[in-house]
């Protein structure tokens, strides 16, 4: 009876080992507009992957592109701009040359709820509300998103206005963080952020116009220095599968075309 016992015990632990032997993990460099998003989307895949990690870094997309460059230990890269990934397979940093397209980009004009400000009313006249002292963006320096909220000013004729007032958030997520806490009054970030279950309920919003901005195509790549291309790639075909790009337009962003 005991032998038969240690010798279940036995197989457990054998079961156990294989499965830490096969275990990965994968460093994934995304877009701070895909905070909630993927967050939910790595919660998925590992229901079906329980023994692969998924450990995702948020920030400008292109403070990641600048890293990776230098080749920066990331397994997989999510950018808000497809036009970083492109140029990284360019230059041979890709495991592959396929570069993919994951989602479309939305901005919206953003409030919080307690403002007096009726941002769903105005519209972007909200911008030039007399309550309003400091408007956040992502710095455009580097963020795709503040790119996108300059080219939005411009084309709504209001940048010239309302210079004086901007204030730049490291990326789309800080600039709503400043939005949030009261160092913004009001802000140009993402829909995706502003749909998110922690921003629908903290503010207001009007989404710009489609035309008044170039289009948001986001994309990524796979590393050429990844130790775990397999988990990588599942990762990246889950992410673009019709469930991952249900969950994807669920947070706001358009679909690109297949």
């Amino acid at each position: 009876m005991k032998r038969h016992l240690f010798r279940s015990l036995g197989w457990c632990w054998l079961f156990a080992f294989g499965l830490s032997l096969h275990a990965a993990e994968i460093a994934v460099a995304a877009a701070a507009d895909l905070k909630f998003a993927l967050d939910e989307l790595a919660g998925q895949f590992r229901t079906n992957h329980p023994a692969d990690r998924i450990r995702i870094t948020y920030g400008s997309s292109g403070n990641f592109y600048a890293q990776l460059r230098n080749q920066a230990p990331f397994d997989l890269y999510f950018s808000a701009d497809v036009e970083y990934p492109r140029q990284l397979a360019r230059a041979g940093f890709g495991l592959d040359t396929n570069v993919f397209q994951y989602a479309v980009g939305r901005l919206v004009v953003w409030a919080p709820s307690s403002s007096p400000i009726n941002v769903p009313q105005l519209g972007a006249e909200a911008l030039q509300a007399p309550s309003v002292r400091k408007i956040a963006l992502a710095n455009p320096k580097h963020a795709p998103y503040g790119v996108a909220a300059v080219a939005a000013l411009k084309s709504l004729h209001l940048y010239e206005a309302v210079e004086p007032k901007l204030v730049y958030g490291d990326n789309v997520a800080q600039a709503a963080q400043f939005i949030e806490t009261g160092a913004a009054d009001i802000g140009i970030i993402s829909l995706s952020l502003a749909v998110a279950p922690t921003g629908r309920p903290a503010g207001r919003y009007w989404e710009i116009p489609l035309d008044a901005y170039p289009k948001m195509e986001q994309g990524g790549l796979i590393l050429k220095w990844t130790r775990e291309p397999a988990v990588a790639r599942a990762f990246r075909d889950f992410v673009l599968s019709p469930p991952g790009r249900s969950v994807l337009q669920r947070y706001g962003f358009s679909l690109p075309e297949r």
